[in-house]
C-alpha cells in the first residue's frame, strides 16, 4: 500500500521538478528524498521520474500515477473533513419535506439562503402532499417538514411549531352552473359534480383528501397547478388553499362559493425529528421563525 505520506511526497517533487526543492520543503536530505521515490518506483516497477543533472521530470506513466495520486488525495481530505463533521454533529444531508400547500416562491428562496451558509451539506427538497409529509418524517426520509396539515399519531421523538390555520376557498369556474346561484351551496346540488382532490403520497399509512361528499366522483391530480387547469376548463368544483386561489378569483377566472356545510380550517405546522438535530437543522428553524412569520412566509 502506498501511504498518503508518499503520494503526498510524489506531488511536491513533481511540482518543485526536483529532489532537493523537494526536500527543503519537506524537511528532509535530498538523498532520502531521492531513495523514498526511487523505492516507491521499484514497489510498482515503474520509472515515475526522469533524473536530469539538476532537475527531474515526470515520464508519461508518471504523469499518469501523479493525476490519480492527486484525486486520491483530494478524496481522502475530504473523507476526513467529512468524518469530522459528522463527528461534531453535522450530517452530510438535510431533508425538507414539504407539503405543496406552501408557498413555492419561498422554497426557492430557503434553498439560495441554505447554501450561502452550508457549502458542506446537501439539501434534498420533498414536495408532498397531506399524510405523505407525516409518512416522509415516520420513515427516515425528512427530517423536518413545512405545512404538515392535521396531525397524526406517528411515533418518535418529534417537534412541533404552530403554523396557524389554513383557509380553504371553494372553487367554481365562471362559467359553470353553480357560479351563479347567490346563496350556500347544498350537498345535493355539490355531489353530482366531480370533486378536484390532490393524490395523498402517501403509501403506508392512509390517504386523505382535500374534500370529498359521499358518492361524489373524483378528479385526482398530482399538484395545485393542474388543479387550477381543472378548476379554470370547469372540470370539477373543490376546495383550494386561498392564498393560492386568490389571483384567480380576483381576476374573474374562478369564483368563490360558501356552502350550506363548509370545510372547516386546517391547522397546519413545521414539525421535525429531534433525534436528527444538527448545526444545518437548527440553522432552518431558525431561519423559519415563529409562527407569525412561518404563516406569514408560508401560507399568506
Amino acid at each position: 500500500m502506498i501511504s498518503e505520506q508518499s503520494l503526498t511526497m510524489i506531488d511536491i517533487v513533481a511540482r518543485l521538478g526536483s529532489f532537493t526543492a523537494a526536500a527543503n520543503e519537506l524537511h528532509k536530505v535530498p538523498s532520502a528524498v531521492s531513495y523514498a521515490v526511487k523505492q516507491i518506483e521499484s514497489d510498482i516497477g515503474v520509472t515515475l521520474f526522469e533524473r536530469h543533472h539538476r532537475s527531474v521530470s515526470l515520464t508519461t506513466p508518471g504523469k499518469h500515477f501523479l493525476e490519480n495520486a492527486r484525486e486520491l488525495l483530494r478524496q481522502m481530505n475530504d473523507l476526513k473533513q467529512s468524518t469530522q463533521r459528522i463527528a461534531n454533529g453535522w450530517q452530510p444531508t438535510l431533508s425538507i419535506a414539504l407539503d405543496n400547500i406552501v408557498r413555492a416562491d419561498r422554497i426557492s428562496a430557503l434553498i439560495a439562503d441554505f447554501y450561502r451558509h452550508f457549502d458542506d451539506v446537501e439539501l434534498i427538497i420533498r414536495i408532498e402532499v397531506f399524510n405523505g409529509v407525516w409518512e416522509s418524517l415516520a420513515t427516515g426520509r425528512s427530517d423536518i417538514a413545512i405545512g404538515a396539515t392535521t396531525a397524526i399519531p406517528i411515533g418518535g421523538v418529534y417537534q412541533y411549531r404552530d403554523m396557524k390555520e389554513i383557509d380553504w376557498a371553494f372553487l367554481v369556474c365562471k362559467n359553470h352552473p353553480l357560479a351563479n346561484i347567490d346563496r350556500p351551496l347544498l350537498d345535493d346540488e355539490l355531489v353530482q359534480y366531480p370533486a378536484i382532490c390532490l393524490e395523498d403520497t402517501s403509501r403506508e399509512i392512509p390517504k386523505r383528501t382535500t374534500w370529498l361528499l359521499d358518492n361524489q366522483r373524483r378528479l385526482v391530480v398530482p399538484d395545485w397547478i393542474r388543479a387550477i387547469n381543472c378548476f379554470c376548463a370547469g372540470l370539477g368544483v373543490g376546495y383550494m388553499p386561498i392564498h393560492l386561489a386568490e389571483p384567480f378569483i380576483s381576476s374573474g377566472i374562478l369564483v368563490e362559493k360558501t356552502l350550506q356545510n363548509p370545510k372547516p380550517n386546517s391547522p397546519c405546522c413545521l414539525a421535525w425529528d429531534q433525534d436528527k438535530m444538527s448545526p444545518a437543522l437548527q440553522w432552518v428553524l431558525d431561519y423559519l421563525g415563529d409562527s407569525d412569520k412561518l404563516h406569514r412566509d408560508w401560507l399568506v
